[in-house]
């Protein structure tokens, strides 16, 4: 094998992968394309000489490709799709163009990384948003159910509330409705309790999976997490202190405020569009119980902002906000240990 070192890129496909080689003054070795094979990937590259780093795209499957790609001995990157495309000075898209550009990203130090999270972080994150594919379709089911309700202009009783086993009693036993959308809501139903069944399984096999993560254990000791916060948190984080400030994992989580500025012209509209949903939509209902329900350090903070008139949406996102930058110091290596200790 040649002692040259050389970068490698590659542009990820179900079938197929682009391979790019670059020596270090930026030279193409080759850019071709190959079987998605570790193997074969590994023994055409090392044929130029010794590689220095490789970088792939982050998508489906890249993840598995470059944990694989490790455990040969290889130092690979993911690389974050949407700011690769931000530098691409060249319009047109192609295989060959990706593969050269991850390369020499990767040569001159400018790859935008992204984590790659080990292979049980990963299982633990498919089985959290298959969770939450289940929890979308039960609610889009209630929602046609109130489009049928809407339809037929039938109202329950205004003192019953939604969803309750007696509001589900008046619904299939006295909302007047036609034969008709009465046989549709009892299929709707049906289908809810099917996905609920199939929730309640989930959440069971997530308890087991995840029994001795201490991270988990150490979440689920704070007043108002319990396992859906808890497991979608190590799902999506993975690693506190892979973040350097509680600041970025605020802004990863989707929970900083936005702001535009220029020259005398500053705009501040709502939190950053970019983030984590899942995080955003789990950390902000969190906050609904922190600021409302419970009494301590957050439910003073939402009070204290109330009174300087904000609205009780900005106090959410801003308890949100200050509870994973305080949770970022809670949850670093040495925190857990000495709580384990304890």
């Amino acid at each position: 094998m040649s002692s040259v070192t050389i970068f490698v890129g590659l542009d990820y496909h179900q079938e197929m992968v682009q391979l790019c080689v670059l020596d270090e003054v930026g030279r193409v070795l080759t850019n071709r394309s190959l079987l998605n094979n570790t193997n074969v990937i590994r023994k055409t590259a090392e044929r130029f000489g010794t590689v220095q780093a490789a970088a792939i795209e982050a998508c489906c499957g890249a993840a598995n490709l470059a944990q694989e790609l490790r455990e040969g001995g290889w130092s690979v990157s993911l690389a974050h799709p949407g700011f690769v495309a931000r530098m691409k000075q060249n319009p047109d898209k192609t295989d060959f163009g990706d593969a050269r550009l991850l390369a020499d990203l990767l040569r001159v130090g400018y790859l935008p990384k992204v984590w790659l999270a080990p292979e049980r972080i990963r299982r633990l994150r498919r089985l959290v948003r298959y969770r939450r594919q289940l929890v979308d379709q039960r609610r889009n089911l209630k929602l046609r159910i109130r489009a049928v309700l809407r339809e037929n202009r039938v109202k329950p009783n205004e003192r019953m509330s939604a969803w309750t086993k007696r509001w589900r009693s008046w619904l299939e036993r006295e909302a007047e409705l036609h034969e008709d959308d009465r046989w549709i809501v009892a299929e709707h139903l049906e289908a809810m309790d099917r996905l609920s069944q199939k929730i309640c399984e989930v959440e069971a096999l997530l308890i087991q999976k995840t029994q001795d993560d201490l991270v988990i254990a150490q979440l689920l000791r704070l007043p108002g997490v319990g396992l859906v916060t808890a497991v979608t948190l190590r799902a999506e984080v993975g690693q506190f202190d892979r973040f350097q400030s509680g600041k970025q994992l605020a802004k990863f989580c989707g929970l900083s405020p936005r702001n535009a500025s220029s020259g005398q012209r500053q705009a501040d509209a709502g939190v950053i569009q970019a983030g984590n949903p899942a995080l955003r939509s789990v950390l902000a209902e969190l906050a609904q119980r922190l600021a409302w329900r419970m009494k301590g350090r957050w439910s003073k903070l939402a009070a204290r902002l109330l009174l300087k008139g904000k609205n009780r949406n900005v106090v959410v996102m801003a308890v949100a906000n200050r509870f994973v930058r305080w949770l970022y110091h809670q949850m670093q290596p040495d925190q857990l240990t000495l709580s384990q200790a304890v």
